[in-house]
């Protein structure tokens, strides 16, 4: 009885700090707008995105960094899709 006690209690304490840890991750993904001028201070680019396409346009991309604080940060900016770079 002691153990399965014991074990119920684990696995509602795993799964509360499991729902904790995903809280805390969508919370810190909100991606703000960049302004012209915006100070972003960045100590680490983690990822940058685009959507793929084949013809030479204006996209919104996505930027997600570690700031100087060490926390996680995510812009969004606009800029010229790859495809730009490949015509001449």
């Amino acid at each position: 009885m002691n153990t399965r006690t014991l074990l119920v209690t684990a696995a509602l304490a795993c799964t509360v700090f499991a729902g904790l840890a995903q809280a805390n991750d969508t919370a810190t993904s909100q991606a703000v707008p960049y302004h012209y001028g915006m100070p972003l201070h960045v100590s680490k680019v983690i990822s940058l995105t685009e959507p793929d396409t084949l013809e030479c346009k204006v996209v919104k991309a996505d930027m997600k960094y570690i700031d100087d604080t060490g926390k996680t940060a995510e812009i969004t900016y606009r800029k010229l899709s790859d495809a730009c770079e490949n015509q001449g």
